[in-house]
C-alpha cells in the first residue's frame, strides 16, 4: 500500500516505534525501525542525537537537525530528493531524526550507475551546492524500485564556511540549467527572516547558517556554473562509498 507524504510524516511523528536492527557502517549510531499506527506501517532510519560522534567543525548533537533541514529544503524546492524526515523527541534512545527508509539495492551506488542515471544527477549536484554538503558519498544516492533517485545522510551540511565534499564532479564547468536556477531563485525569497520556511529551518539551524544558504544561492544566481574542485582543500569525501 502506498502512503502519501503527509501520512508518512504522521507515522514518523506519532507512530508506535519498534527497533528492528542497527546499521553497522558509519560513524554515528543509526537504527532500522518500524513505525505503525492502526493498520498503516512504514520503515524508517532512526539516528539518535546521543549516538552522534563529536566533530571539531560541527556543533555537538546538531546532525539530526541538519538531516531534517535538508528535507525541508528539498521539499521547498519541489525536487523530492530527500525522503520525509522529522525530529522525534521521544524514541527508543532519546531525541533523534527519523527518515523514511527507501527500499533499494545496496550493491548499486554512484560508481555503478549507468550513463543515463549519472546524467540525471544534475539536480543532486546543485542541491549539494545549496546545502553545502560536506559528505556526499557514492552510497548516499539511492535508486528505489522505480529507479527514482533519493538522497540520504545529510548530517554534515549547512556549515557557514565552504565545505563541499562530493563524488559528483561530473558537471564541473558546465552551466546550471535555467529551470533549476528558477527553482533556487524561488527558494531564495522565502528564506528571508520571519517567513514560514525560515521559522521551520530555524528549529534546526542557526541564523548564520540560514543566511549562508541565501549567500550560496545568490552566488549561484550571479555565476550559474557548476564549480571545479577546489585545489586548496579536500573536495572528496572519505571513504568515497
Amino acid at each position: 500500500m502506498d502512503i502519501d507524504k503527509q501520512d508518512q510524516i504522521e507515522l514518523l511523528t506519532k507512530g508506535d516505534l519498534e527497533v528492528k536492527g542497527q546499521f553497522l557502517f558509519g560513524s554515528n549510531y543509526s537504527f532500522l525501525v518500524s513505525l505503525s499506527r492502526e493498520d498503516t506501517r512504514v520503515k524508517a532510519v532512526y539516528k539518535p542525537q546521543k549516538g552522534e560522534m563529536p566533530l571539531w567543525d560541527f556543533p555537538p548533537e546538531s546532525l539530526a537537525g541538519r538531516e531534517v533541514a535538508a528535507y525541508i529544503i528539498s521539499d521547498a524546492l519541489g525536487w523530492e530528493l530527500v525522503p520525509p524526515t522529522v525530529i522525534r523527541r521521544k524514541a527508543a534512545f532519546g531525541k533523534g531524526s527519523l527518515q523514511v527508509f527507501i527500499e533499494h539495492n545496496p550493491e548499486e551506488n554512484y560508481f555503478t550507475f549507468d550513463k543515463p542515471t549519472l546524467e540525471s544527477l544534475v539536480p543532486v549536484a546543485l542541491f549539494d551546492l545549496v546545502i553545502n554538503n560536506a559528505d556526499r558519498k557514492g552510497s548516499h544516492i539511492l535508486l528505489d524500485e522505480n529507479r527514482k533517485i533519493w538522497l540520504i545522510d545529510h548530517g554534515l551540511c549547512f556549515h557557514t564556511e565552504p565545505k563541499l565534499r562530493t563524488v559528483i564532479w561530473d558537471f564541473a564547468g558546465q552551466e546550471i540549467p535555467p529551470s533549476l536556477l528558477a527553482d533556487i531563485s524561488r527558494l531564495r525569497q522565502p528564506l528571508g527572516d520571519k517567513t514560514q520556511l525560515y521559522v521551520d529551518l530555524h528549529k534546526h539551524l542557526k541564523d548564520s547558517e540560514i543566511r549562508a544558504i541565501r549567500r550560496r544561492i545568490d552566488a549561484l544566481l550571479d555565476h550559474p556554473v557548476f564549480p571545479q574542485p577546489d585545489p586548496e582543500r579536500r573536495p572528496y569525501p572519505w571513504p568515497l562509498v
